[in-house]
């Protein structure tokens, strides 16, 4: 007799013979269910780490946009564009009308420029900063007219 064998007595006081543990079936079912388990876990991983790479290349994006629109230290109106790893990136400075500005003498040598940097990654990825900055233009050279 195994070792496994259990005698039992029924409500009628029969006995019956029957064998613990598992049969096939329930074997088949548990793994079936924990194989399941097991796939959409590792989906659900690696759904995260391609979340994770997407967060960091957007934050690697946005940070160099932001340096690109600081390099502006004295605006002037143009155009400019490269490639910084697997980012290109493009800088249009133009002047921004203020007609508050053309009030008085004072006021007139200054200008507002609106920086725009956008950097894009991929196929449909990017990101874009926007910014004003003031700047005087430089005084005129001694003993010039304007």
């Amino acid at each position: 007799m195994s070792p496994f064998a259990r005698t039992r007595v029924d409500a009628e006081g029969t006995r019956s013979r029957w064998t613990a543990g598992f049969t096939l079936l329930e074997v088949l079912v548990a793994f079936a269910i924990l194989s399941i388990a097991v796939v959409a876990l590792i989906q659900g991983f690696a759904q995260g780490l391609r979340l994770l790479k997407t967060a960091g290349d957007h934050q690697q994006a946005a940070l160099l946009a932001d340096q690109k629109a600081r390099e502006v230290v004295i605006p002037v109106e143009g155009h400019d564009q490269g490639r910084e790893g697997a980012f290109d990136w493009e800088r249009v400075v133009t002047v921004v009308e203020a007609p508050d500005l053309r009030r008085t003498p004072a006021t007139r040598k200054w200008h507002v420029y609106q920086i725009d940097v956008k950097v894009r990654w991929g196929d449909k990825r990017g990101v874009e900063i926007v910014t004003l900055r003031t700047s005087a233009e430089k005084a005129p050279p001694a003993g010039a007219t304007r």
